[in-house]
């Protein structure tokens, strides 16, 4: 199967490979035209219509991929899903790059109260002080004064989100404020967007974000006119179907009537059918080579297909081989095992007993049973033996949990660390 690399290198012809200059760029497009702008609903403001979807990665491959971005007359970083490392290290390139305040950043919030195993209530929502805290750790994080967009997820407390991004952006600490969903696949119960559409209708947004590709355009049913009828700005995340659309096109040669819209290489074709819908502010692309950036912006630049070439596009791509099949698993590198932690009856009994996460009400117990610690979480989730991983940390399939000792070596609590949350309980 060919990587992007070998299917831009065909498309485009070896004499015509890409390199990682703007001039190139530019004497490529002999219309002189410029990345395409477009324009924000709600405030008029216009933005370049191609932006790059930050993901961890080499520092130097983030700076070489940002100064391709802002040569070319880009400017919108998103770092949804890139994680906290792929936002950091955006953030540390743009500044070494110095073109930190030449991007226009937009960042995901999602605060959610955890939960133990077991828990059967309805969903718990944050306050506005865990929100406020959570945009507080942004702000400190990337040393700005102002945030330009801040996407919610869709599954969160929107009332207690909203009000506090409300509150920020009227006192100029936020931008922009919108709404992130990510579409469910086609074979599942839920509806594709879940919520999204009820937001958009029930709250004003100034953006939203969700899936769009020529492989995948269920968003043009209700989202995308709905945007429209709503005056909200719209960034298409996954312009290629999650790279799907490239497997699928592989062996196929890019078609000689995508001259007629300034399509040089399947990326650009995909780009152009998103960038071609008016409902569309920004397509979000996501890469570490600075090479594909500058393929990406190519989609962005010169003429977009009308209404008649959008669907000659779907047609060919609909009639494209079936995404392959994944291949095996790869293996996964086995961490080094640590020796056993033997704990005495005597170690193990001091954590014995009943403990209450407050915040929620849950009860949590813990018994010895033989030289094993074992803990059972209130409902249905069955008992669970721990690991000694030190006298007072144990590990568990889905957590680690760390007992807090007082003085005199008395068990007065307990710390559960469950992914990027921490659960403190109390002994009861």
């Amino acid at each position: 199967m060919l990587s992007r690399r070998e299917l831009l290198g065909r498309t485009v012809g070896a004499g015509a490979a890409l390199a990682l200059t703007p001039n190139l760029l530019h004497a490529r497009e002999p219309w002189g035209a410029k990345l395409i702008q477009r324009t924000i609903p709600s405030s008029g403001e216009k933005l370049p219509a191609i932006s790059f979807g930050a993901r961890a990665a080499d520092g130097a491959l983030i700076q070489a991929v940002l100064k391709t971005l802002v040569d070319n007359g880009g400017k919108v970083v998103d770092v949804l899903h890139g994680g906290p490392a792929g936002e950091q290290g955006a953030r540390k390139a743009a500044t070494e790059l110095g073109i930190q305040s030449k991007l226009f950043w937009t960042t995901p919030l999602s605060v959610t109260v955890p939960v133990l195993p077991g828990y059967a209530g309805p969903p718990l929502k944050p306050d506005a002080a865990a929100v406020k805290a959570a945009m507080e750790e942004k702000f400190a994080a990337f040393q700005v004064p102002k945030i330009d967009l801040v996407m919610v997820g869709s599954n969160a407390d929107m009332a207690s989100h909203l009000s506090v991004l409300r509150e920020m952006k009227k006192a100029g600490r936020v931008r922009y404020i919108g709404v992130h969903h990510l579409a469910f696949p086609a074979n599942a119960p839920m509806p594709p967007f879940g919520d999204l559409e009820t937001v958009m209708r029930n709250e004003p947004l100034d953006f939203i974000g969700t899936d769009y590709s020529v492989g995948d355009r269920r968003v043009e049913e209700t989202i995308l006119p709905l945007a429209q009828e709503r005056k909200i700005a719209v960034m298409a995340y996954f312009p290629f179907d999650r790279r799907r659309i490239f497997q699928r096109a592989s062996s196929t040669p890019l078609p000689e009537w995508a001259a007629e819209f300034d399509a040089k290489t399947w990326a650009q074709f995909f780009l152009k059918y998103v960038l071609s819908h008016p409902a569309v502010t920004v397509a979000r692309t996501g890469t570490t080579k600075a090479e594909h950036m500058l393929d990406n912006i190519g989609g962005g630049i010169g003429r977009l297909p009308d209404e008649a070439t959008r669907k000659r596009m779907a047609e060919l791509v609909d009639a494209l081989p079936p995404t392959p099949p994944p291949g095996p698993p790869k293996p996964q590198p086995q961490a080094p095992q640590a020796a056993p932690v033997v704990l005495s009856a005597a170690v193990l009994d001091r954590y014995v007993g009943a403990y209450l996460y407050k915040a929620v009400g849950t009860n949590v117990g813990f018994r010895r049973d033989g030289d094993k610690l074992l803990v059972k979480f209130e409902g249905s989730v069955p008992e669970h033996p721990l690991v000694a991983l030190s006298e007072t940390r144990f590990g568990a399939p889905w957590s680690v949990i760390e007992f807090k000792l007082d003085d005199q070596g008395k068990a007065i609590g307990a710390m559960v660390e469950q992914g990027p949350y921490r659960i403190e309980l109390e002994r009861k």
